[in-house]
């Protein structure tokens, strides 16, 4: 029995947010999205495990999206609290949750991965960031349209904005930039329709920079299964910080989809549900 999608507001340590979440059975999946993005990178896959009838929830992390802007100290700790919280949530009636998460939400994965005081059943992180060189940041920051748009001497208007992001985030995060569906653009421009919006983000960015390095893991103490995933054509996180987690956590996988740039779960959502589905935990 497909399960229907139910968008609605929670909070979660402190901080409101909104969710996008499916009852079923099974597992429970929490899925944490990336830097600059929201919830609705996970519709695809929440449409295709809704047709399995598998429980899930994804939410959008503070600081981006529709949840609470983040506070003063630590981001990554409070990032912890926040996505810990949401996996007590998940696993009160399902038991132990299987967390995915893509780029910064694949380093917070990592980091629960860590933790004995969750019930996490395991871990698949897709192209987690910080493992390796950071050059995602530098990456968006110096694209030529997001300069663009903050260095405009007028205010644009908020289509011209999302037309000029949406064009950006086609370039940057897919393998194919043309095949990107508009739907899913859309959905990602719609949480950036203005410059102080998008100067909002970038400050986000270089405020999360010195924290998500190596350092930030404590890889030795996970004890879960691990399945990375990691698109072959991903121009924003190296594929060698993937040789850190096979070194040091007994029994991690490795998964490359072919044809898919930083967003797998966009580019394959077939291929990429398939693994989520055959992960065993």
């Amino acid at each position: 029995m497909r399960q229907p999608l139910f968008e609605h507001r929670i909070e979660l340590a402190g901080f409101e947010t909104r969710a996008l979440e499916l009852e079923g059975d099974g597992p429970p999946m929490l899925l944490i999205h990336g830097y600059a993005d929201s919830a609705d990178t996970w519709r695809l896959t929440l449409d295709r495990l809704g047709r399995e009838g598998r429980r899930a929830i994804a939410i959008d992390l503070p600081g981006f999206a529709e949840a609470d802007p983040l506070r003063e100290g630590s981001m990554l700790e409070q990032y912890d609290d926040f996505a810990g919280a949401a996996v007590e949530l998940a696993a009160e009636d399902g038991g132990e949750v299987v967390v995915v998460g893509n780029s910064l939400g694949g380093a917070v994965a990592l980091r629960l991965a860590s933790r004995e005081d969750l019930p996490v059943a395991g871990v698949v992180p897709v192209a987690p960031a910080g493992l390796d060189m950071p050059r995602w940041f530098s990456i968006i920051e110096r694209d030529l349209l997001v300069r663009g748009v903050l260095g405009s001497r007028v205010p644009m208007p908020g289509p011209v904005v999302r037309r000029i992001t949406g064009e950006a985030y086609r370039q940057l995060a897919f393998a194919r930039p043309r095949e990107a569906s508009e739907d899913v653009v859309r959905a990602f421009t719609r949480h950036h329709s203005s410059a102080k919006n998008v100067k909002a983000f970038l400050d986000v960015g270089r405020r999360l920079l010195p924290e998500l390095t190596l350092d930030a893991f404590a890889l030795d103490r996970i004890d879960v299964p691990v399945l990375l995933v990691w698109g072959d054509r991903d121009r924003m996180v190296s594929h060698e910080g993937a040789r850190h987690v096979l070194a040091q956590v007994p029994g991690a996988e490795y998964v490359e989809l072919a044809g898919c740039g930083h967003c797998p779960q966009l580019e394959a959502p077939d291929a990429f549900t398939d693994l989520l589905l055959a992960f065993e935990t």
